[in-house]
């Protein structure tokens, strides 16, 4: 490989990020059942449908569940290694867009922006029938008979929890290990969203697959805190608030990562999230986080959506600026 093509592709990895923000924002999450992400669904219930056997032993439940993850975990990175192999074979900068375009397809900034601004568009205009309808495409508790005010809840748990899932912890995984483990980080995602369930048909056999989406989180949800930290002062909220809430409050939350970003809104937006849901028509009770000093209304879907988007151009600016530091000071350029 040549200097030049050296220089070109400690460019692109600088770049990296950024041209896949830029690609989420100009065409945003493609609606096609071919879609990685889509794919990788596919596949886990492909396996799940020979894995899962309803009347095992709880021993042999989880062992099949641990298979589970692995298979799709390996078979994952395995096949965007591939794809990203293929992209090398193009010219330099061929192969430095393909791959922004592949990273943007583990990204999805547009698409809670899209989801979150569409619910409160129907709130606005107080379609509270349409409201509850489209919110129940992004949670998964029961929205048949939800006030104004709890459809707002429910999207801005939502938009706050997948700051870490669906922007930042993509990002970081890409930042260690480029797009395969990008990806790999999706699968991990994907499989606690289909299979990491407490129930009981999911608490055996997906018990590793929510504890891998656990350990996978732990450091972007952190790092998504000290960041969506740093938005809420850009966007002159009160970070005392956000502060003292996420302290007091983010560990009550029963996963422990998602009460981060969750109890960092709350305490900024001062409202109060968690709360009870409904499940199957059966209510569930999650702590609450912050204080209901401002009742819900759809502003504060619009504040969470600029602190998701704030959150993800700062991570991105990091990462850039620190590459180009790195490469910098070693010599590369």
């Amino acid at each position: 490989m040549t200097y030049a093509m050296l220089n070109a592709y400690s460019v692109s990895f600088c770049l990296l990020p950024l041209g896949a923000l830029l690609f989420d924002i100009l065409i945003g999450d493609p609606r096609t059942s071919f879609h990685p992400v889509a794919l990788i669904g596919r596949m886990i219930s492909l396996f799940e449908k020979s894995l899962l056997k309803p009347h095992a032993s709880s021993f042999m439940k989880k062992t099949s569940g641990g298979l589970l993850v692995f298979l799709v975990l390996t078979l994952t990175y395995e096949i965007i290694w591939y794809v990203c192999t293929c992209l090398d074979k193009l010219d330099t900068w061929e192969a430095v867009v393909g791959r922004a375009l592949l990273l943007s397809l583990a990204i999805s900034p547009r698409s809670l922006a899209e989801a979150g601004f569409e619910i409160r568009h129907y709130l606005v205009k107080k379609n509270i029938k349409e409201a509850r309808r489209k919110v129940g495409w992004i949670v998964g508790r029961d929205t048949g008979h939800l006030s104004a005010g709890e459809v707002t809840r429910a999207t801005v748990e939502t938009v706050a929890e997948n700051i870490v899932d669906g922007v930042i912890a993509p990002l970081f995984f890409a930042a260690l290990g480029g797009v395969p483990l990008a990806f790999l980080y999706r699968a991990v995602n994907t499989l606690d969203s289909m299979v990491g369930y407490k129930n009981e048909k999911y608490s055996d056999f997906g018990m590793i697959a929510a504890r891998t989406d656990d350990i996978f989180n732990y450091i972007p949800a952190r790092i998504t805190g000290l960041l969506l930290l740093g938005a809420v002062c850009l966007l002159r909220l009160d970070i005392v608030s956000a502060v003292k809430t996420f302290w007091h409050d983010a560990s009550k939350h029963p996963s422990p990562n998602s009460g981060i970003p969750e109890s960092i809104v709350a305490g900024a937006l001062h409202i109060q999230l968690g709360g009870v849901n409904y499940y199957g028509g059966i209510p569930s009770h999650r702590a609450t986080m912050g204080q209901a000093d401002e009742a819900l209304t759809s502003d504060h879907i619009k504040k969470t959506v600029w602190l998701m988007y704030v959150t993800t151009l700062l991570f991105v600016l990091i990462y850039a600026g620190g590459s180009f530091y790195l490469y910098y000071s070693s010599g590369s350029f």
